[in-house]
């Protein structure tokens, strides 16, 4: 059934069949005999790299426990438009590991005003 598909699409558009899926979009597929294995590692080791947190000493949470961000006026400003890519790469990274996702979804209310206690956060999510 593939076969005839891909013959059937190559007909009637010009196609190339790149063969086994290995990366699209910033994921790596991985085929195993139990199924398919998606990561992010490169994505991963890109947004590191960015922030300048390569060697980074690892936390074993995204988020200090019991740690209440608001809305805060006395911490300095922080530099909105890195903290907003940085904000929708974490996004992004959420594809494959679902543990930031309510970190992530939290620190993405501050992206209109992000102060310093956010991005130490959001710092604390790379780690």
């Amino acid at each position: 059934m593939i076969e005839r598909t891909k013959t059937y699409l190559h007909n009637e558009f010009s196609i190339k069949d790149l063969g086994s899926l290995k990366y699209f979009l910033g994921i790596e597929v991985a085929h195993t005999e139990d199924g398919v294995i998606l990561s992010q590692h490169k994505y991963s080791m890109d947004i590191l790299s960015d922030c300048g947190q390569l060697g980074c000493r690892p936390s074993a949470f995204p988020m200090e426990q019991n740690l209440k961000l608001d809305h805060c006026n006395e911490s300095h400003k922080v530099d909105a438009s890195f903290y907003r890519r940085l904000i929708g790469k974490l996004f992004y990274l959420q594809v494959t590991r679902p543990g930031i996702a309510y970190v992530v979804n939290i620190l993405s209310q501050f992206v209109s005003d992000p102060r310093d206690d956010h991005m130490n956060a959001a710092i604390r999510v790379l780690r």
